[in-house]
């Protein structure tokens, strides 16, 4: 019934509450939200990409774009027309404006630290992390990229 579908949300709502306290315990650093973080990272990665060369420059480059998956995911979840999004989100960061993200509340890129989106460091580098580890082992398995 609608009752249990309200308190079931009620419940998802305070769990994700308490997760986001739990990381601010345990580390105790907010970044800007809407996608930035990752934005960021991805621009500087196919940047650095450009210096590389052979496999490595791929991979580099590679990982870049799968970051770019975050905030694309975030201006589809909004409405926004993600590929529109993301190149302006892209093109922001490429000149220097480091605090552009997605306000999902007005439909367009706006400063995050202006517009109070913060959400912990954890979640962020957490989520880096395991989508790393988990691609190195499946290039291992998959004898695709050899270990030194």
């Amino acid at each position: 019934s609608s009752n249990n579908l309200t308190l079931d949300e009620a419940d998802r709502s305070v769990h994700d509450a308490l997760c986001v306290v739990r990381s601010l315990v345990k580390k105790k650093f907010m970044i800007s939200g809407g996608g930035i973080a990752e934005t960021e990272l991805a621009v500087k990665l196919a940047q650095w990409s450009k210096e590389q060369t052979g496999m490595k420059a791929y991979c580099i480059r590679a990982f870049a774009e799968a970051l770019e998956v975050i905030p694309y995911t975030l201006a589809e979840n909004a409405g926004l027309n993600p590929i529109n999004v993301v190149t302006e989100l892209r093109k922001q960061h490429a000149s220097g404006n480091v605090h552009a993200g997605i306000n999902v509340r007005r439909n367009c890129i706006s400063d995050m630290l202006e517009e109070g989106v913060l959400q912990p460091l954890l979640v962020n580098t957490s989520a880096i992390n395991l989508a790393t580890e988990c691609v190195c082992m499946i290039l291992k398995i998959d004898d695709v990229v050899p270990v030194r």
